[in-house]
């Protein structure tokens, strides 16, 4: 019998997990079955369980490498470096900017996954646990809060921002503005409302750009 190399088992791995998140685009992801992917792919209920302990583990490994492919943190970093350079507006327009750019290119994907855990999160909490529980790696808004809240600190410190609210008021703002904006995009973008006038308005650039207007007054920035 043919010995089985690490490259192929990486290569079945991968096509699980691209099946998985093809699946959780049609879909939501509560209602991915085991039966779905095997239907996807091809493979038996054994060729599966080879290579994952059941589905929840496939989805843990589907978010981990959606979370290494669509990482914001390098950007995050290239704009942050530029906190001497250019005045605090413009480095909040261009983090929103980014934000903006990124949410309209994964409202359909990355995005519509993680709304969709978060929903499953208030139904079934142990199983969303379990999912991320072996996920290492640090998210986008997790890194993201961390590193403004160090250069809203930073600045503050030296008088290049006077925020009419503390870092933690201002961070737990923005943090639950950008959820808010985020639901109300998809929602209206992927389970669509017909009908409604203000569908046109919910886009990510345009929600965003008031977002980082409001933050600019907020940190003393007329």
């Amino acid at each position: 019998m043919p010995k089985v190399t690490e490259e192929y088992i990486q290569n079945k791995k991968k096509m699980i997990i691209n099946a998985a998140y093809a699946l959780c685009l049609r879909q939501t992801v509560s209602t991915v079955t085991m039966q779905d992917i095997i239907n996807e792919t091809g493979l038996s209920q054994g060729g599966i369980y080879r290579f994952f302990k059941d589905i929840d583990d496939i989805f843990s490994n589907m978010l981990l490498f959606l979370r290494q492919k669509e990482s914001i943190k390098q950007k995050v970093d290239e704009i942050l470096a530029q906190a001497d350079e250019l005045p605090p507006g413009e480095i909040t327009n261009l983090i929103f900017d980014m934000l903006a750019d990124f949410m309209k290119r994964e409202l359909m994907g990355v995005e519509k996954i993680d709304f969709e855990l978060s929903i499953l999160a208030m139904n079934d909490p142990a199983r969303v646990d379990k999912i991320l529980k072996n996920i290492p790696d640090t998210g986008n808004m997790e890194y993201l809060t961390k590193r403004t809240m160090e250069y809203f600190i930073e600045q503050a410190s030296v008088g290049r921002i006077h925020p009419r609210v503390t870092v933690e008021e201002l961070l737990s703002f923005i943090s639950s503005a950008y959820t808010g904006i985020q639901t109300t995009c998809i929602v209206n973008n992927c389970y669509r409302h017909e009908g409604n006038p203000l569908t046109q308005f919910f886009q990510p650039e345009i929600q965003l750009k008031t977002l980082a207007k409001t933050v600019n007054y907020l940190i003393g920035e007329e």
